[in-house]
């Protein structure tokens, strides 16, 4: 999902900067915390967020990559950067959860490097969410047939 976020983003925003390299490794470790708390890899919780911050750290990776462990799920956060809400995004769209106010603070954050109206962006991101979202379906059907 983040590499087709990703890809999306670069054609409708090729000037904005984002560190690709960065999202697409929060995307792939951003709930790395779970094999410390099996509990959560089926349900909820939050343990896991700090957890596997703190794994990273400890197997040598930058604090600013081991971060997104840790704000996959606090993307309220003022401080919260592109990357960051990107995971997020990755995170929730994969199995085609919608969260408007993560979506808002996308597109604001698009529109304020594009110039262009928050609705034309959210329009834009609306559409690109609901074509990767169509496959979520699948997505899950395969997770679940690989119990853990």
């Amino acid at each position: 999902m983040a590499h087709e976020l990703l890809d999306w983003l670069g054609r409708r925003h090729p000037s904005l900067q984002v560190d690709r390299e960065a999202v697409l490794f929060g995307a792939a470790t951003h709930d790395i915390g779970k094999t410390a708390h099996l509990g959560e890899l089926l349900g909820p919780g939050s343990a896991h967020e700090e957890a596997g911050r703190r794994l990273l750290l400890a197997h040598g990776v930058a604090p600013g990559l081991a971060r997104f462990a840790a704000t996959h799920a606090t993307w309220t956060l003022p401080d919260v950067g592109l990357e960051d809400l990107l995971v997020s995004l990755a995170d929730k769209i994969w199995k085609n959860k919608r969260v408007p106010e993560l979506e808002d603070l996308v597109v604001r954050r698009l529109a304020e490097a594009s110039g262009r109206t928050v609705w034309e962006e959210f329009l834009d991101l609306d559409d690109a969410l609901t074509a990767v979202g169509e496959a979520a379906e699948e997505r899950l059907a395969f997770q679940t047939a690989h119990p853990v």
